[in-house]
């Protein structure tokens, strides 16, 4: 007979008490819960327009969640987007072709994000305090190139296509696309030498040093792609929407933070998967699309967003004391090696 804390219940909870697990699990409960409770949620227009919304959000959140496992944030993604839509709009409105902004805009992206990535890596300041500090700089500089206009005379055939659906269906086409950069994005942080380096930052910088990573090095270049990623975003936000403006994405690093906390990325580095962080994408954006078509107000869903991002910090967390606890209990009852039965 096993003994207590050992067998079957012990090897499923083992299996299944993750957080990547436990989000999953959420997920499919507000789905079901919100399909019967909420009027529209389980129409195909809906989930059209949630895998929308989820895009910007998703395509942040992949060169975020290399980021946050190296210990380190980027507060300013939402601004770079802000001012690449705000550049798109003024370039357009200059008279240069649409073919050759959109990879300017994605360009400068980079741009902003290497700024980002000298100062944190080459000088060695706070990434929080550089990205605070960048993320008014973008945006204000988005002011500066557009001001409170918006530019909205871009050709339908631009607009009309980033939110055109695959034949036959209500899935935007665009998520074909991002689906593949989240493959690639996991094949790098779980199955090559750079992604067990970046757990190995996040866990100890200076060890991490001493075994031959290029530390400062791989975190610039973190931060380049992430500008990038973020204008690129910016570029799909302003030909879904049609209009170009500076104030485009406020507030969106709020959502993306959560999105890769809640997915069970550490804060403090070393630890999280890009399973994890999509689900964390999908049940973030779910929850505040059906609270929405509940005509739930704004602001409520604004709380609903802190709660899950203080969820999303000490939930992992307990999850991992219990599944310390439970196996060390397993070791405590375990027969010794050798020993008489075992």
């Amino acid at each position: 007979m096993a003994p207590e804390g050992t067998g079957r219940p012990a090897r499923w909870f083992a299996a299944l008490g993750t957080w990547d697990v436990l989000v999953i699990v959420v997920l499919a409960l507000v789905v079901v819960a919100s399909s019967a409770l909420v009027e529209g949620f389980a129409s195909a227009r809906f989930w059209g327009f949630l895998l929308l919304d989820i895009v910007p959000i998703a395509l942040i959140a992949l060169p975020m969640t290399l980021i946050v496992i190296t210990g380190e944030i980027d507060l300013s993604v939402a601004s770079v987007l802000g001012l690449s839509s705000a550049v798109l709009g003024q370039l357009w409105v200059t008279g240069l072709p649409l073919p050759l902004v959109l990879p300017l805009v994605v360009l400068l992206g980079a741009v902003l994000g290497a700024v980002n990535g000298l100062f944190i890596a080459g000088f060695g300041l706070p990434s929080l305090a550089v990205t605070i500090g960048t993320l008014a700089l973008y945006r204000g500089l988005a002011y500066v190139v557009l001001g409170d206009r918006a530019v909205a005379d871009f050709p339908i055939g631009w607009t009309g296509n980033s939110i055109e659906a695959l034949p036959g269906t209500t899935v935007p086409w665009v998520v074909l696309p991002l689906a593949l950069l989240a493959v690639g994005f996991g094949v790098v942080l779980h199955y090559t030498p750079i992604g067990r380096g970046l757990y190995a930052m996040g866990n100890n910088d200076q060890a991490a040093t001493f075994s031959g990573i290029a530390v400062a090095r791989t975190k610039f270049w973190l931060y380049v792609v992430t500008g990038a990623v973020a204008a690129l975003a910016g570029v799909f936000w302003t030909m879904r929407y049609a209009s170009a403006r500076a104030d485009n994405g406020s507030g969106l690093e709020l959502s993306v933070v959560a999105a890769v906390l809640l997915g069970g990325v550490s804060i403090f580095g070393g630890r999280g998967t890009l399973i994890g962080v999509m689900a964390g994408v999908l049940l973030l954006m779910t929850l505040r699309n059906a609270l929405q078509l509940a005509d739930v107000p704004a602001d409520t869903l604004t709380v609903v967003t802190g709660t899950l991002l203080i969820i999303s910090v000490v939930g992992p967390n307990l999850v991992g004391m219990l599944r310390d606890r439970t196996r060390r209990r397993r070791s405590a009852v375990s027969p010794v090696a050798g020993a008489p039965g075992a």
